[in-house]
């Protein structure tokens, strides 16, 4: 009697255990999207009933790693040359300057009378600024004077070799001069589309000059210098270091080339006319580099 209750007892479990699995199976398919709780107590049933392998999580595989593109296969971008002054190279002939407007003060008048050089056009006023050349009425015409930008837009050209700042040292920020400079090269270029704008340093002053402690000296220029150098990069200017060719070994104006500590001499004159023969720009500079290589070899 004891082996059939046993045997009965099985099949009386059996449809409870169907039953519970059939309710597992209902209450999981109306869990949704998102399932049960990872401690609920259907989920505990469940995992009672069913065995371990046919509840375990299936695992995905896993994605290929992206192949990474080999460094040969990745063109490296060419470094940029950083901006620096027109170099020096071979001397021109001074037809070089037969194209050039000389655009500038008092300086630049004493390079006229100066520098023994007989060619290039001039204009320039005593006390000029990158302000006054487009208002203050320096230059004398045939129907009267006029602002040095208008004369410079009437005269043909296919350089413009710019020489201002010494007036402007006194100004309070750098930035007034900066910006007004940048007017300058705008106002040239769209006068003369084709001709090529030229900044040259601000020259410096004696050692005696500089002594002084006013506006106009040395550190002051220099600073101008770098405001001038930053604009020629910006605006794809060549850039000119003139002072280097009438500085002595302290950076000052040589004495023996000045007469006043601030304009040059018939000497500093030729030495300034020198280094331009010397630091072509345009087609000349690149002609000039041609022919040194070729002579190199």
């Amino acid at each position: 009697m004891a082996g059939k209750r046993e045997k009965a007892n099985g099949r009386t479990r059996l449809p409870g255990i169907v039953a519970l699995l059939a309710v597992a199976a209902v209450v999981l398919t109306s869990a949704g999207p998102a399932g049960a709780a990872a401690d609920s107590p259907v989920e505990r049933i469940t995992a009672q009933l069913l065995p371990a392998a046919e509840h375990a999580p299936e695992m995905q595989a896993a994605e290929p790693p992206q192949k990474q593109p080999e460094e040969a296969d990745v063109p490296a971008e060419p470094e940029k040359a950083p901006f620096a002054p027109v170099a020096e190279s071979a001397p021109v002939e001074d037809a070089y300057f037969d194209d050039v407007v000389f655009l500038g003060d008092s300086r630049t008048e004493g390079f006229h009378l100066y520098s023994g050089l007989k060619t290039g056009t001039y204009f320039y006023a005593v006390g000029a600024t990158v302000e006054s050349v487009f208002t203050k009425k320096a230059w004398e015409t045939p129907k009267g004077k006029v602002p040095l930008l208008d004369a410079v837009a009437a005269a043909p050209c296919g350089k413009v070799y710019v020489m201002l700042g010494v007036n402007e040292l006194g100004w309070a920020k750098t930035e007034t001069f900066r910006d007004q400079c940048a007017k300058v090269i705008d106002r040239l270029r769209e006068d003369h589309p084709g001709a090529e704008v030229v900044l040259q340093s601000i020259l410096p002053v004696s050692a005696k000059q500089d002594a002084k402690g006013s506006y106009v000296n040395n550190g002051r220029i220099a600073a101008y210098n770098e405001v001038l150098l930053a604009l020629a990069e910006e605006k794809e200017c060549p850039y000119i270091n003139v002072a280097e060719a009438v500085a002595d070994e302290s950076g000052c104006l040589r004495a023996d080339w000045t007469f006043d500590g601030v304009h040059l001499n018939v000497t500093g004159c030729q030495a300034w006319l020198e280094y331009l023969r010397t630091h072509p720009v345009g087609q000349a500079e690149a002609g000039a580099e041609a022919g040194g290589t070729a002579d190199a070899a």
